[in-house]
């Protein structure tokens, strides 16, 4: 069933990648940087996992070469500040209202999750 359903790969690598990114987020905010930032940062962190398993395990033989490589690549990373525009919304207008910044991280997951998820497999990776 794994090998079969892209989506189940795709969570397994999200969690993952989820587990780089809080921890850059509660780091940067235990040192006193502002939620949004942290959120971005942490975010960045987590996108760079992503990638690696993402090319690896997630949509495997989907990989360009050459030139479609590095497109697939602005695909992958356009997707990416698709993500972080919405954690990072999220994070903040939460955070603002007085939401604990890992709950509003919580939150935010769940909306860039399928946003990006539906944009990698149909346009990045099809």
């Amino acid at each position: 069933m794994l090998n079969r359903f892209s989506i189940t790969r795709y969570l397994i690598a999200s969690v993952i990648s989820l587990a780089f990114d809080v921890a850059v987020l509660l780091v940067l905010v235990d040192f006193k940087v502002d939620p949004g930032l942290a959120a971005a940062a942490g975010y960045s962190a987590g996108i760079i996992v992503h990638w690696l398993i993402s090319s690896n395990f997630v949509f495997p033989g989907k990989t360009r070469e050459g030139a479609a490589l590095q497109l697939q690549r602005l695909g992958f990373i356009g997707t990416a500040i698709l993500g972080l525009g919405i954690t990072v919304s999220i994070v903040s207008a939460l955070t603002e209202l007085g939401v604990l910044p890992v709950l509003a991280k919580g939150a935010a997951v769940f909306v860039s999750f399928f946003a990006v998820y539906v944009t990698r497999k149909y346009g990045v990776f099809r």
